[in-house]
């Protein structure tokens, strides 16, 4: 099904950092609507799809004045104070459609002119290194974040299936951080995996963040639970997966696997924005749990 796309005008384009992003002064949504429409989103509960007639996953607002918003919140907001920015928080800045738009390169070029203190880039689209060239000029202060939440292909086609292949993803994220760009592996949520899992991330990732339905959706799991994911582990036979102590499995082989290499951190405390005045020594491990 084709996806209904809609150009839109909005106010305003930096919303203040709440809950899980708590630690940021601001989240930063180039679009609403996602069309990767993953089974297990969290956004699907949210107001902006709850309210909304068509199915999540079946539209996308295009933020057409976005970059010149941008530009006017960010002058604004570092008046005011640091500015680190999660983009993206309810929508991924990188789906397909960015191929056409380029409004998520648009608003990097924008940040490059006005300059946060530190911005996240969450994404599950490979096409996140077309932007390399951009994202270079950041310096330390821009991190890469790719979901990764499975290394298992038919696990991520169970629950995600028009979301980009994990291949894919593994080899985008080796390709950013061989261009020396900061970069993240999001398991974020935790599903079904290998125990080849560490070892696929090790020589890509400067951070591991292992984060499941019961740390993630804000709910204690409970809008996972009204999405009836558990159908779906049911459905490819892995219900013992669906627990919320099935983290602490991955979390020992991380620790077994990668030791020291590798920062692995949990849920909220690795989404956090880097801090200036703690740099981590190289292999030196940063584990909050």
């Amino acid at each position: 099904m084709k996806a209904q796309l809609k150009d839109i005008i909005s106010k305003s384009i930096l919303t203040s950092g709440v809950g899980q992003l708590d630690d940021f002064s601001h989240s930063l949504n180039p679009y609403a609507g996602c069309t990767f429409a993953c089974s297990y989103c969290y956004v699907r509960q949210l107001p902006i799809s709850l309210y909304r007639e068509e199915e999540w996953g079946t539209w996308v607002d295009i933020k057409s004045n976005a970059a010149e918003l941008l530009r006017r919140d960010l002058l604004k907001a570092r008046n005011k104070g640091p500015v680190t920015i999660f983009m993206a928080s309810s929508t991924d800045p990188y789906q397909p459609l960015e191929h056409e738009t380029k409004l998520t390169r648009s608003l990097l070029e924008v940040m490059l002119e006005v300059p946060p203190d530190f911005l996240h880039v969450q994404t599950r689209s490979p096409l996140v290194k077309r932007d390399i060239d951009l994202l270079k000029k950041f310096g330390d202060k821009v991190r890469v974040s790719m979901t990764i939440e499975t290394d298992k292909e038919d696990i991520r086609k169970a629950f995600a299936p028009t979301a980009p292949p994990i291949p894919a993803r593994l080899n985008a994220l080796k390709e950013i951080r061989e261009a020396g760009i900061t970069t993240q592996a999001s398991i974020s949520p935790l599903l079904p995996c290998s125990r080849e899992f560490p070892q696929k991330l090790r020589p890509i990732a400067d951070r591991i963040t292992i984060d499941d339905f019961w740390m993630g959706d804000g709910s204690g799991g409970k809008r996972t639970e009204r999405l009836g994911i558990y159908e779906i582990y049911k459905e490819t036979g892995m219900e013992k997966w669906y627990n919320p102590t099935a983290y602490k499995v991955v979390l020992n082989m991380m620790k077994k696997q990668i030791g020291n290499e590798v920062e692995v951190m949990l849920s909220k405390d690795g989404f956090t924005p880097v801090d200036p005045d703690r740099k981590p020594a190289i292999g030196e491990n940063l584990t909050f749990f």
